[in-house]
């Protein structure tokens, strides 16, 4: 299992873009979860098998369609996000 940590930016905020997060990583067996950030940005916490979260990176590249992601910027993240997909405010 492998856990990674996604900061977007971008028009990230105000267009569903955490619930459309969740809805994919469920869809993928991804677990983690997705916050606002007071700097107007996403924050992503994911854990899943490797080739899920590559799947998963692609998807919330594109985001839904209000979204316009800018930049998205990939750490390790330590594993332990329970498991589910959890939206956080």
């Amino acid at each position: 299992m492998t856990a990674r940590r996604y900061r977007l930016e971008g028009r990230v905020q105000g267009v569903g873009f955490r619930a459309f997060t969740a809805r994919l990583a469920r869809s993928l067996g991804v677990r983690g979860a997705a916050r606002n950030e007071p700097d107007g940005t996403v924050t992503v916490i994911a854990e899943g098998e490797g080739a899920a979260l590559d799947r998963f990176r692609a998807g919330i590249e594109r985001g839904p369609s209000l979204a316009r992601v800018e930049r998205v910027v990939e750490s390790e993240a330590t594993a332990g996000e329970g498991d589910s997909f959890d939206v956080r405010f």
